[in-house]
This record gives structure tokens, sequence and C-alpha cells, in this order.
């Protein structure tokens, strides 16, 4: 099966990309996702050597600050069963789960942050995803020619 494309999002107040650098093995379970749309892709289309743009989100600028791997298929979002944690949803049964993850590992950051407004001002991007009208997804697919021009763009000065 072809390696597919992702977009995280996530605000660096609550989990950082550095906090995923600086995770052990630099690793960690992309929890906490509570909208159905962002949880049917976490469970069914995420795989194992998908590579994943991590999206810094309500911060000034936002940005597509770093790249990760999925390294663990979708299962179960434990901390939708922990009443201590934010994320805690009575609704949710262990034995029909409701919530979903995956495992995310670190490849590398950026070499430049790529701001929200230079990603609308670059040629080829104008139908992505995160550029749509509305668009507030936590988990967006990006297809294989905009990771492409994602990755070009990084590489030019900024803009």
């Amino acid at each position: 099966m072809a390696r597919r494309y992702w977009l995280l999002k996530s605000e660096p107040t609550a989990f950082s990309f550095a906090d995923l650098a600086q995770a052990p093995d630099q690793t960690t379970h992309w929890d906490g996702v509570r909208n159905f749309q962002a949880r049917n892709l976490l469970r069914d289309e995420l795989k194992r050597g998908d590579r994943v743009f991590f999206y810094h989100s309500n911060c000034t600028p936002t940005a597509i600050v770093g790249i990760a791997e999925v390294v663990r298929e979708g299962y179960p979002d434990f901390t939708a069963w922990d009443p201590d944690d934010k994320h805690y949803d009575p609704k949710s049964d262990p034995d029909n789960p409701t919530w979903y993850m995956v495992d995310i590992r670190c490849v590398r950051p950026l070499r430049r942050r790529l701001s929200l407004d230079e990603l609308r001002a670059t040629p080829g991007l104008e139908e992505m995803v995160l550029l749509r009208k509305g668009s507030r997804l936590s988990v967006q697919p990006v297809t294989a020619a905009e990771w492409q021009r994602i990755l070009a763009r990084e590489k030019q000065p900024g803009g």
C-alpha cells in the first residue's frame, strides 16, 4: 500500500513539536481527538509509515513546524476512560470505544516554519484541506502533490 500523507494540528501550549521531539523515543500517542470525522480518519485511514505534517494551531503565526511518522495504527483512546484526564468522556465504553488515537514519531523539524499565510500564497495548494474556508479538523489528509510542494517551499527563502 502506498504511503499517505496527513496534517495533524496541535496548540503548542497543549503539545508542541518540541514536546514530541523530547518525548521518550521521540514518540507519543495522538490522543484527545473528540470529533467524529477526525476520529474516523485516526481509526480507519492513518497507517503505519504514513507521514504527517505537524501543525501548530491557535498561535501566532499558525504554521507547519515539523514532520512525523505514524508508527502505530488506530487503537482505542484510553484517555476517554480516565476521569482525571482532560479528555475524559463518560459516554465512551472500553468494550465499545468511541474514540481512537495513533502513535506518531518525530522525523524532523522543518528547516523553517511555513505559516498559514505562506501556504495560502503557494501555487498548487489552493485545494489543500487546511486552506479551505471553515476547515477546522485536527486531522486532515494531504495529497502527495501537496506534500511535495510544501517540502519544496520549505527549501525556499521565507515568504
